[in-house]
């Protein structure tokens, strides 16, 4: 069997995410930052099917595919960067 098209897996991880924003209540900016987030998983953590690398490998923004502790760790910089 084939996978869904990627376009199917966006619409359906951006619903997730609207079902989750409008079933717990979170403040508009809580609800951007988890989108950037998602979005950088998105391009930089995810390998995708078509690609058979991250869209940012392809962009040529990195060199590998990102773990889940490097984007915790861009994350953590930019909130002490920002509290600076």
């Amino acid at each position: 069997m084939r996978k869904r098209s990627s376009k199917r897996d966006v619409a359906q991880n951006a619903l997730r995410v609207v079902e989750i924003a409008t079933g717990a209540p979170l403040k508009f900016e809580n609800h951007c930052h988890m989108v950037a987030i998602y979005f950088t998983y998105y391009n930089f953590c995810r390998v995708h099917q078509t690609l058979r690398v991250t869209p940012a490998m392809e962009a040529g923004l990195t060199d590998h595919v990102w773990t889940l502790e490097e984007l915790v760790e861009l994350v953590e910089r930019k909130e002490i960067g920002a509290a600076a």
